[in-house]
């Protein structure tokens, strides 16, 4: 079993779907993790969770696109446990389901924002820890959204393709240092639609599913995966057994950008 005793982590994101899957690995593994995320039931959830399991965990309350907020994150979690080891930018949103021409600014910059500049500002005040310590794991999660092209989502693509560009810029920089960074690009997750499922009715909830489950239906593996089958890799990602991996950018997809997939054309 792969193991990260004695270790403290961040993940952002962690109240639901892969950010909530990636705590629960890291303190079952041994962490102590800090859970972050704007919906504050759901973060505190996830840390009920994991103490009532046995584990070490704390929640705090961060809109990483906030730099006062990412700043307080980073410095709570070094007051609170000592230090920090690894940092699992985990944080996203999705953005309007529409063409370019039809996206608001406001909303285009949004999702940069929380996806790209969230990943850029946790980082940023993580570094110094990591440079302190000559040592640290940086997971990014990107998308594979983020190595081709989807319909209707300009901003979310660009922000998941910057941060996979950025992940490998990362590994450049601080390789010298003992400073680790990799990414994860998920495909298809069974996340119950993750932040969207909430806000849509019964009606809607449902065609959503039903898209979703027919395209991931459509790639080689032929289903969607599940949030503990992201965690897992996540956490060789960040332990000792990935020691000579960095600016890898890791898909965990059933297979789906291994193909040009011609759907029911092939029929």
């Amino acid at each position: 079993m792969t193991r990260i005793d004695q270790k403290t982590a961040i993940v952002t994101g962690a109240g639901n779907g892969i950010g909530r899957a990636i705590a629960l690995a890291f303190a079952g593994a041994g962490a102590n993790v800090v859970v972050s995320d704007v919906l504050v039931d759901d973060g505190e959830r996830t840390v009920n969770e994991i103490t009532d399991a046995g584990g070490s965990a704390l929640f705090v309350a961060a809109d990483v696109s906030d730099a006062l907020q990412a700043e307080n994150l980073v410095s709570t979690t070094v007051h609170h446990f000592g230090r920090l080891d690894i940092l699992a930018n985990n944080a996203g949103i999705g953005g309007s389901r529409l063409r370019l021409h039809e996206v608001e600014p406001d909303d285009f910059d949004r999702v940069i924002s929380v996806n790209l500049r969230g990943t850029y500002l946790c980082t940023k005040f993580a570094l110094p820890h990591f440079l302190a310590q000559s040592d640290g794991r940086i997971l990014n999660t990107a998308s594979t959204y983020g190595l081709i092209g989807a319909p209707n989502a300009p901003a979310y693509c660009a922000s998941k393709g910057g941060i996979i560009n950025l992940t490998r810029q990362l590994a450049v920089d601080y390789g010298h240092d003992g400073i680790r960074v990799n990414a994860i690009c998920p495909g298809y997750i069974d996340t119950h639609l993750g932040r969207r499922g909430p806000q849509l009715s019964a009606e809607e909830f449902a065609t959503a599913t039903a898209i979703r489950e027919k395209a991931a239906g459509m790639q080689p593996l032929g289903r969607q995966g599940q949030p503990a089958e992201v965690a897992e890799v996540a956490l060789f990602l960040v332990s000792d057994a990935s020691s000579f991996m960095t600016g890898s950018i890791v898909t965990v997809d059933g297979g789906c950008v291994t193909t040009f997939n011609y759907g029911e054309a092939s029929n």
